[in-house]
């Protein structure tokens, strides 16, 4: 029955087409009491030691979004720190379906409540799918404190893996639709 669960959970993850999003912050902070971001030396797409398109794609669309809400880009001394990271699995996963000659009974020949043993009444089918996960990581940078942290989950497609760059903004525009702050406008004197 264990197993079951797991494949139908494995399933469920792999039919969805929109990905499911996550998120949560510290409610002690006050997001608008910061007024530049920048990025961590190594981010968790470059894992690998150089920087991959993955992270240029993340880059961009994060930069977007934190442009959008106020903040301004620095290296030097940033208020946040945000980090990304990405992962993609291949996942196996066995669906059983019943035989459509169950209802005819044993050999055939006797119709209504007799049907094979349990076990000859399913076949088994293979699925195969990429599940994959984003997860974005704000960083209060003066006390090196995550205080926001948003996840999206959902299936790949064969489109996305071969041109993941609009996917990736789309995903990453859907996890800060739910980020909780903005910089202040901040006036010269």
């Amino acid at each position: 029955m264990l197993l079951l669960s797991i494949a139908l959970a494995v399933l469920a993850g792999c039919a969805a087409s929109r990905p499911s999003i996550r998120t949560d912050s510290d409610r002690s902070v006050d997001f608008s009491s910061f007024e530049s971001y920048g990025f961590p030396d190594e981010l968790g797409t470059d894992r690998a030691g150089y920087s991959t398109l993955i992270t240029d794609y993340f880059r961009d669309a994060v930069h977007r979004e934190m442009r959008s809400r106020g903040y301004r880009y620095t290296q030097v001394n940033p208020g946040l720190l945000v980090n990304f990271f990405a992962n993609v699995q291949d996942v196996t996963a066995l669906r059983s379906r019943p035989n459509a000659w169950v209802a005819c009974g044993y050999y055939g020949y006797r119709y209504g409540m007799y049907s094979a043993w349990s076990g000859y009444g399913e076949n088994a089918d293979t699925v195969q799918c990429k599940p994959g996960t984003a997860n974005i990581d704000i960083v209060d940078a003066g006390r090196n404190q995550l205080i926001w942290e948003g996840v999206a989950e959902g299936r790949l497609t064969r489109t996305v893996m071969e041109n993941p760059h609009p996917a990736i903004d789309s995903v990453v525009a859907d996890l800060f639709s739910r980020y909780p702050g903005r910089a202040l406008s901040r006036t010269a004197d």
